[in-house]
């Protein structure tokens, strides 16, 4: 391994906080260890578990949280170019375009918000030829997150979220699935991901948001701000709640029975109205996965699958990146562009 670069620069933040914490500063380059490859990054996905990590997770209880030392550099998901490779490593050589989200659900490790970033090879895929890099650092943890919720898990890892794993339902035609949160970075790939497995898509989101999911092909929208989407859907199959939170649980009467309810993120449901209901309720946790980032790469080069950038922000400027996700009501995702 050997490149002739030895300082980059990094996004870090020496306490937790606000985006105001996050500061570009300048770093030594990561050696790549074994079965590792260094990447030269040209873009980085936003997720929240960025600006949950920022803000020291608060609201988890401290024997809950991970270890979190400080200085600390965010970010998960990259796109780049292979700048340097570990001895040994044999499935990617110098030059390569590759992407993918590095090291999760341990992402203290990872450190992408920076110049180089060095990454296990298990971890990337070839980046879609199709896409420039800002868009292929838009799916990964997205991507991965909709595939493993819907189509397969890909690992036998114990679930955190729950004592039993994670089954995904079986779509296909005359199956019927709600998405809440649908314009989201999650929510227009699982979407995307429902409607090629062949399911009727009922998407649910603010009205500003219909044209767009619209153009992505949903059968039914669902104007969460003039219609109360319970009383708008019935008989679904699946419901996938990107959103989750306290309000997760009237989604139980928007399924048939035997359906599922799939929280993306925490959400809160009595256990006595679900087997009332007679329907099932399950989760799991994004796992960084090369092989499964391969199918999806080829699934945007067959243009089955589309992914939209909210906004673009330089690097250095991810303190801003941070404060537009506080916003909310993002449409597809956030994405840090590193100049070459």
């Amino acid at each position: 391994m050997s490149t002739t670069t030895t300082t980059m620069t990094a996004v870090r933040q020496h306490g937790f906080g606000g985006p105001e914490v996050l500061h570009a500063e300048p770093v030594p380059v990561p050696t790549p260890g074994p079965g590792e490859v260094l990447v030269r990054v040209h873009a980085v996905g936003v997720n929240p578990p960025d600006w949950y990590l920022r803000a020291g997770m608060p609201e988890v209880p401290a024997y809950l949280r991970p270890p979190m030392e400080l200085p600390m550099t965010l970010g998960t998901d990259v796109s780049g170019v292979v700048e340097a490779v570990a001895d040994g490593v044999t499935e990617f050589v110098v030059g390569d375009e590759v992407f993918g989200l590095l090291r999760f659900p341990e992402p203290m490790t990872a450190a992408a918000y920076a110049e180089y970033v060095t990454a296990p090879v298990t971890d990337l895929a070839r980046k879609p030829a199709s896409l420039d890099h800002g868009r292929a650092a838009a799916i990964p943890m997205a991507g991965l997150t909709a595939w493993q919720f819907l189509v397969e898990v890909g690992h036998d890892h114990p679930n955190p979220f729950q004592e039993s794993p994670h089954v995904p339902v079986p779509l296909g035609p005359g199956t019927t699935v709600v998405v809440n949160g649908a314009a989201g970075g999650v929510g227009h790939l699982v979407v995307q991901l429902a409607r090629w497995r062949g399911a009727r898509v009922v998407a649910i989101a603010s009205g500003r948001h219909e044209a767009f999911l619209r153009d992505l092909g949903v059968d039914e929208f669902v104007d969460y701000t003039v219609q109360r989407p319970e009383e708008a859907v019935s008989g679904a199959d699946l419901v996938v709640d990107v959103v989750g939170g306290a309000a997760s649980g009237r989604f139980l009467r928007t399924l048939r029975p035997g359906g599922a309810l799939f929280p993306v993120y925490v959400a809160e449901y009595d256990p006595d109205e679900v087997a009332a209901a007679g329907v099932t309720t399950s989760a799991t946790q994004v796992r960084a996965d090369g092989t499964q980032l391969a199918r999806l790469a080829e699934l945007f080069d067959e243009g089955v699958l589309r992914v939209a950038i909210d906004r673009t922000f330089p690097l250095a400027a991810a303190a801003a990146a941070h404060a537009h996700a506080a916003e909310g009501h993002l449409q597809g995702k956030i994405v840090l562009t590193v100049e070459a």
